[in-house]
């Protein structure tokens, strides 16, 4: 089985990422004895994901060369609202501030008071990086990055009891629902997170390391 470390210290990404990932042994920074604060200074997510991922393949270099045939994955995502010019984009963890997510969506929703739904664009983005072991053939370990989107409107209020961060204003018009309102199977089959990591998958048996 393969090891894969993921770059995250979330518990609800990790329940997300076990069930599209089963064939690996997942482990995270915290069980490897990685503590330090990344510093996500990217100008893209893709950016971001990459210095993650290459933190914790430095550190495993360094102080766990039993994990040297391990993956490492790492995920940075975000809300891109149209009306707000892409923002919170990059920043939509630091764009919280001190503020919980109920009250940054209160903002939000009151910031777009009045809009129709087709200037309520909004859209989850997901770019998931992973660094893989070294080879006889090169001293560092390749690189893979992609990305993914769904795309949905910023509801007029906050619905629904389920998922996390900005799921309770995310309306997807399909399903006549936000996505904290669906079954964790719903989200997983639509989520950009859920989509990446199944691209992620596919692209990592394709090089037969899964």
């Amino acid at each position: 089985m393969r090891t894969i470390v993921f770059a995250t210290s979330n518990e609800d990404k990790l329940k997300e990422i076990r069930e599209i990932l089963p064939e690996a042994e997942l482990l995270t920074m915290g069980g490897i004895g990685f503590h330090e604060e990344i510093e996500e200074n990217g100008q893209s997510f893709e950016d971001n994901a990459l210095i993650k991922a290459r933190a914790v393949a430095d550190y495993i270099r360094k102080a766990r060369p039993d994990l040297s045939d391990a993956l490492v994955l790492a995920d940075d995502s975000g809300l891109e609202i149209d009306a707000m010019d892409g923002m919170p984009g990059v920043h939509s963890h630091r764009w919280l501030g001190e503020r919980t997510y109920r009250e940054a969506m209160e903002d939000i929703i009151a910031k777009l008071d009045g809009l129709p739904d087709e200037k309520r664009g909004t859209r989850f983005v997901c770019a998931i990086a992973a660094v893989l072991p070294r080879t006889e053939d090169a001293e560092e370990g390749r690189e893979l990055v992609l990305r993914r989107t769904v795309e949905g409107i910023v509801a007029r209020s906050i619905r629904g009891e389920g998922g996390f961060g900005y799921d309770p204003f995310f309306y997807v018009p399909e399903y006549g629902c936000t996505t904290a309102e669906m079954s964790r199977e719903q989200k997983n089959a639509i989520s950009h997170r859920g989509k990446a990591l199944r691209a992620m998958r596919e692209e990592l048996l394709r090089e037969g390391l899964l």
